[in-house]
Protein backbone atom coordinates (compact mmCIF):
# COMPACT_ATOMS: atom_id res chain seq x y z
CA UNK A 1 0.00 0.00 0.00
CA UNK A 2 1.14 3.42 -1.30
CA UNK A 3 1.32 5.67 2.11
CA UNK A 4 1.07 9.86 1.87
CA UNK A 5 4.28 10.17 3.78
CA UNK A 6 6.16 8.71 0.72
CA UNK A 7 4.67 11.08 -1.69
CA UNK A 8 8.05 13.38 -1.75
CA UNK A 9 10.07 10.83 -2.80
CA UNK A 10 7.62 9.73 -6.22
CA UNK A 11 7.78 13.18 -7.16
CA UNK A 12 9.74 13.13 -10.80
CA UNK A 13 9.49 9.09 -11.43
CA UNK A 14 8.47 8.14 -14.39
CA UNK A 15 4.48 6.92 -14.92
CA UNK A 16 4.47 3.51 -16.72
CA UNK A 17 1.31 1.74 -17.88
CA UNK A 18 0.68 -1.86 -17.15
CA UNK A 19 3.01 -2.99 -19.98
CA UNK A 20 5.82 -0.86 -18.82
CA UNK A 21 4.78 2.03 -21.44
CA UNK A 22 5.89 5.38 -19.91
CA UNK A 23 2.87 8.01 -19.81
CA UNK A 24 4.61 10.81 -18.04
CA UNK A 25 6.48 11.87 -15.31
CA UNK A 26 5.00 11.78 -12.30
CA UNK A 27 4.21 15.90 -10.80
CA UNK A 28 1.97 15.97 -8.08
CA UNK A 29 -0.16 13.36 -5.40
CA UNK A 30 -3.71 13.93 -4.50
CA UNK A 31 -4.50 12.42 -1.37
CA UNK A 32 -8.52 11.16 -0.43
CA UNK A 33 -9.28 13.52 2.13
CA UNK A 34 -11.50 10.88 4.07
CA UNK A 35 -8.12 8.52 4.60
CA UNK A 36 -5.02 10.66 3.74
CA UNK A 37 -4.09 7.85 1.46
CA UNK A 38 -3.11 9.24 -1.88
CA UNK A 39 -5.76 8.90 -4.55
CA UNK A 40 -4.49 10.72 -7.58
CA UNK A 41 -1.42 11.59 -9.10
CA UNK A 42 -0.62 14.00 -12.15
CA UNK A 43 1.29 13.16 -14.38
CA UNK A 44 3.19 15.66 -17.19
CA UNK A 45 2.58 14.81 -20.52
CA UNK A 46 3.27 16.37 -23.80
CA UNK A 47 6.05 17.96 -25.37
CA UNK A 48 8.65 20.22 -23.83
CA UNK A 49 6.74 23.21 -24.86
CA UNK A 50 3.41 22.34 -24.65
CA UNK A 51 3.17 20.14 -21.09
CA UNK A 52 0.00 19.42 -19.56
CA UNK A 53 -0.97 17.14 -16.26
CA UNK A 54 -3.00 14.11 -16.49
CA UNK A 55 -4.71 12.85 -13.72
CA UNK A 56 -4.84 8.93 -13.35
CA UNK A 57 -5.73 6.95 -10.25
CA UNK A 58 -3.31 5.50 -7.85
CA UNK A 59 -5.37 2.30 -6.76
CA UNK A 60 -3.17 -0.94 -7.61
CA UNK A 61 -0.69 1.88 -8.43
CA UNK A 62 2.64 -0.12 -7.85
CA UNK A 63 6.32 1.94 -7.17
CA UNK A 64 9.06 0.55 -8.44
CA UNK A 65 12.74 1.47 -7.77
CA UNK A 66 12.47 4.79 -10.06
CA UNK A 67 8.29 4.56 -11.46
CA UNK A 68 5.51 4.05 -10.67
CA UNK A 69 2.93 1.52 -12.77
CA UNK A 70 -0.51 2.22 -12.90
CA UNK A 71 -2.83 -0.38 -13.97
CA UNK A 72 -4.04 2.40 -16.77
CA UNK A 73 -3.24 2.08 -20.28
CA UNK A 74 -1.08 5.01 -21.80
CA UNK A 75 -3.61 5.98 -24.51
CA UNK A 76 -6.30 5.87 -21.65
CA UNK A 77 -4.19 8.13 -19.13
CA UNK A 78 -3.60 10.83 -22.11
CA UNK A 79 -6.81 11.37 -23.14
CA UNK A 80 -7.63 11.63 -19.33
CA UNK A 81 -9.15 15.20 -17.73
CA UNK A 82 -6.33 17.72 -17.49
CA UNK A 83 -5.34 21.04 -16.24
CA UNK A 84 -2.41 23.33 -16.99
CA UNK A 85 1.06 22.50 -15.76
CA UNK A 86 0.51 26.14 -14.01
CA UNK A 87 -2.87 25.56 -12.93
CA UNK A 88 -5.18 24.04 -9.56
CA UNK A 89 -7.81 21.24 -9.62
CA UNK A 90 -11.09 23.71 -9.88
CA UNK A 91 -13.59 21.88 -7.34
CA UNK A 92 -16.55 22.19 -9.90
CA UNK A 93 -13.99 19.61 -12.04
CA UNK A 94 -12.65 16.79 -9.53
CA UNK A 95 -16.31 14.79 -9.83
CA UNK A 96 -14.99 14.82 -13.97
CA UNK A 97 -12.14 12.53 -12.69
CA UNK A 98 -13.80 10.17 -11.18
CA UNK A 99 -16.32 9.86 -13.94
CA UNK A 100 -14.01 9.54 -16.26
CA UNK A 101 -11.99 6.32 -14.97
CA UNK A 102 -15.80 4.64 -13.62
CA UNK A 103 -14.79 5.57 -9.81
CA UNK A 104 -17.15 6.39 -7.38
CA UNK A 105 -17.03 10.13 -6.57
CA UNK A 106 -17.75 10.78 -2.65
CA UNK A 107 -17.61 14.68 -1.37
CA UNK A 108 -17.46 15.10 2.57
CA UNK A 109 -20.38 15.64 4.49
CA UNK A 110 -20.28 19.08 4.41
CA UNK A 111 -19.43 19.22 0.58
CA UNK A 112 -15.84 19.46 1.04
CA UNK A 113 -13.76 18.19 -1.81
CA UNK A 114 -12.59 14.58 -1.98
CA UNK A 115 -8.87 15.35 -2.99
CA UNK A 116 -6.17 17.26 -1.84
CA UNK A 117 -2.82 17.88 -3.43
CA UNK A 118 0.69 17.13 -1.62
Amino acid sequence: MMHAADVREWRDHDVVDAKGKKIGVLEAVYVDTATDEPAMATVRTGLPTRQRLVFVPLVEAVLGPDYVRVPHGKGEVRKAPSIGTDDILPADQEESIFVYYDMAYRPGVNGERQLARR
